[in-house]
């Protein structure tokens, strides 16, 4: 028998949901976000509209790119998701058991780690961090989204995520100059 969620996951497939609306969603949220926390326009309680207005154009023109290029995200998009949860709770497990162990706790620990300016903890750290995400994006098959194998596509990928390091870029220079 059908569970009543699998019904609603499927026509919420039907309808796009999980190609355009979600992403969309997710990613205006983020860009709100960042230009809430850079401030590029001013405070965030005084340019609420012109935050809100520039993420929901930038999230527009980032997840047409898929739809006029007929490049279907979808799967990929999902798996990423699921694997970054299911690595992200191993994390979490994996730090509930350091802190059983160790007398003060794991946060503590490395908090005092970090201020003794042993800096080499906290970029092990980062590093082990982009090495999860790099095998997340590999095993959930988005590598094939930035590096297809067709001659015509790779250019105009290549091109479209050299843009956005620029923007990129340019937002993180930004938001460095404000501090």
């Amino acid at each position: 028998m059908v569970s009543p969620f699998e019904i609603v996951i499927l026509r919420l497939q039907e309808m796009g949901a999980f190609n355009f609306l979600f992403p969309f969603i997710l990613t205006s949220a983020i860009f709100y976000g960042l230009l809430r926390r850079s401030q590029i326009f001013g405070k965030p309680e005084e340019t609420v509209a012109i935050n809100g207005v520039i993420a929901l154009v930038a999230a527009f023109m980032v997840w047409a790119y898929p739809i006029l290029t007929g490049i279907d995200i979808e799967t990929q998009l999902s798996k990423y998701f699921f694997f970054g949860t299911v690595s992200l709770l191993t994390i979490v497990i994996g730090l509930l058991a350091g802190s059983m162990i160790l007398p003060e706790g794991i946060g503590k620990f490395l908090g005092e780690k970090v201020e003794k300016g042993r800096s080499a903890i906290l970029a092990g750290i980062l590093i082990m961090g982009l090495l999860i995400g790099l095998g997340i994006l590999v095993a959930s098959g988005l590598v094939g989204t930035f590096f297809p194998s067709e001659e015509g596509k790779a250019s105009e990928i290549y091109e479209t995520v050299a843009i956005f390091a620029l923007i990129l870029g340019t937002i993180v220079l930004l938001v460095w100059v404000t501090k």
